[in-house]
């Protein structure tokens, strides 16, 4: 699924107009964005856990050339699904 597909749903789902649909999709986002950067976790209730995690720097080794290197520590975004969301996945698998 695509933004453009989360904002047609929108529009068909709830009947704004696409350029409403569009601005609501692009504000979630750009909220989501800020938040991240500020190093800070969005819990959505019956969905999941996003959370940011640091990773420390360590060593690597370029596969192509073999040749070791540093990885810099840095930023990634994980996510945990929510119990609720897992039990109706795990009824798909049934």
């Amino acid at each position: 699924m695509t933004k453009a597909d989360i904002v047609d749903t929108i529009f068909e789902k709830v009947g704004l107009s696409k350029k409403e649909a569009q601005d609501i999709v692009e504000y979630l986002f750009d909220t989501m964005k800020q938040t991240f950067v500020e190093g800070e976790s969005i819990k959505i209730s019956g969905f999941g856990t996003f959370n940011i995690r640091k990773k420390l720097a360590r060593r690597g080794r370029n596969p192509k050339t073999g040749e070791d290197l540093e990885i810099a520590p840095r930023r990634v975004i994980t996510f945990r699904v929510s119990n609720q969301l897992k039990k109706e996945l795990e009824k798909l698998d049934a």
